[in-house]
């Protein structure tokens, strides 16, 4: 099933969508939440006639770095022995076709493709052979980075972390295997990133076992998996697309802060 949150006339809802061509797909409406048993109410409206919102408002998104070893390689990094996790705050996330916002601070702007993986139960300490069982499903993220204040601050909070770094959509996908997915980037209409979810490190079980060792993860929170080589500038004007096999296309395009 894919889940969509939407706004229409003022009002927020779930929806599952349904269909296949573009222009011809619909949204159900859902009757409660999707992190609960719930039920679609029948009625439906065209996904054309709706703002698409971030799938989910997460308490917190973590995020993987250096997951894949040729990303790693590309800038000068070394491959982490164990995973290595860093966090995008609430206020990052932004919705498909919603903007990037160029930050004041930053002259080097970068995408980064990534599939998420969004939590539907609250856990912690998960064992290995339980982590499907808290998933939800999966969706496409872009990592946005200031690589300049990465490169020259010890702590990437505002690098990683600033408003609009972190799009979600275009809605979750519940009946996904992830383990063999294309992921691609394109700016522009052409082709920057592609790459495969198998080329992962670490796999997105080594990864909530290692972060819910930690901490506890609540229904809505995002796991970003690392992003694949390829990664580069954006610059104001441009649009950005992250698409996943199995999932769909997230497109944003860059604006001027402020």
């Amino acid at each position: 099933m894919r889940i969509a949150r939407f706004s229409i006339d003022g009002n927020v809802a779930f929806g599952a969508v349904e269909g296949d061509k573009p222009d011809e797909l619909v949204l159900d409406i859902i009757k409660g939440i999707p992190f609960a048993d719930f039920e679609l109410s029948g009625t439906k409206v065209p996904l054309n006639k709706v703002r698409l919102l971030p799938p989910v408002l997460p308490n917190k998104v973590v995020a993987f770095g250096r997951n894949y070893a040729e990303h790693a390689k590309e800038l000068g990094n070394e491959v982490p022995d164990a995973p290595f996790a860093f966090f995008k705050p609430s206020t990052s996330v932004t919705g498909p076709g919603d903007p990037i916002q160029y930050p004041s601070f930053s002259s080097e702007l970068h995408h980064e493709a990534e599939l998420a993986v969004v939590i539907g139960r609250m856990c912690r300490e998960v064992p290995r052979e339980r982590v499907k069982d808290v998933i939800l499903g999966y969706t496409c993220a872009n990592d946005v980075t200031a690589r300049d204040v990465q490169k020259r601050e010890k702590q990437w909070a505002r690098a990683k972390g600033f408003d609009s770094s972190c799009p979600l959509g275009p809605w979750v996908e519940t009946d996904l295997d992830p383990a063999d997915l294309t992921i691609q980037c394109t700016v522009n209409g052409q082709q920057r990133q592609l790459g495969r979810t198998s080329e992962m490190i670490h796999s997105i079980e080594d990864l909530i076992v290692n972060i819910t060792e930690a901490m506890t993860l609540l229904p809505g929170d995002v796991i970003l998996t690392g992003t694949p080589a390829g990664v580069g500038p954006l610059n104001v004007g441009d649009e950005v697309a992250v698409t996943i096999e199995g999932i769909g296309t997230l497109t944003n395009k860059v604006i001027k802060r402020g």
